[in-house]
């Protein structure tokens, strides 16, 4: 396979077929938290892309030249990079909150749990150790295939959340019947729009 195909492959199956939102159910909480509202779901977004390409980046540096060759990774991994990414949303926390309090105060919790938020975790995981979700790709990537599968899964967190909640913003003034509106019909919504992502696996010939 040829290298351009290749990261073009790898960036579509994390965008859309492995959509880490809708088809591995990875972050739920924030998916259904923040997406009430498209301003703080873009800034969700844009704060949940910097975190994990940075702390992606760094993970796998500190997995393969620290932790790996040391033989203390299987122990200190999962603390290690947590670390790294608490370190990354403290600093975009202070950021945001000087630069845009108005969206500081509407992401309110959600933004420091951005640090144990599980996509960020997860995406640092699986690049920086190769099949920890025993899942159908080959997570074996090199420092530029990680950055665009990690691009290609914060952009599909971030497609997945937007997308959800400009339909989530139609239906508060849609006529739902009582006992669904609220989370009922977001459950609802949600679970059809995974189904629908489902039919992206022929991208890959799957």
């Amino acid at each position: 396979m040829g290298g351009i195909q290749r990261y073009v492959l790898i960036f579509i199956g994390a965008v859309l077929v492995y959509n880490i939102l809708l088809i591995r159910f990875i972050a739920l909480c924030s998916f259904f938290g923040i997406s009430n509202s498209m301003d703080t779901s873009i800034g969700m977004s844009a704060a949940v892309v910097f975190v994990m390409m940075v702390s992606s980046t760094l993970s796998w540096l500190l997995w393969n030249y620290v932790l790996a060759p040391l033989n203390v990774g299987e122990f200190l991994y999962i603390p290690a990079f947590i670390f790294v990414i608490a370190g990354f949303v403290q600093l975009e926390e202070m950021f945001i909150r000087k630069t845009a309090p108005t969206l500081y105060k509407a992401m309110g919790i959600y933004l420091p749990l951005i640090t144990t938020n599980c996509a960020v975790l997860a995406a640092a995981t699986e690049i920086a150790k190769p099949g920890f979700l025993k899942l159908n790709i080959a997570y074996n990537y090199g420092l530029g295939e990680a950055w665009v599968y990690t691009f290609g899964v914060a952009l599909g967190y971030s497609f997945a959340l937007i997308l959800f909640a400009a339909i989530r913003e139609r239906i508060d003034i849609a006529p739902v019947a009582k006992p669904l509106k609220g989370y009922p019909i977001a459950f609802i919504t949600s679970a059809l729009m995974s189904l629908a992502f489902t039919g992206f696996a022929g991208l890959l010939g799957l």
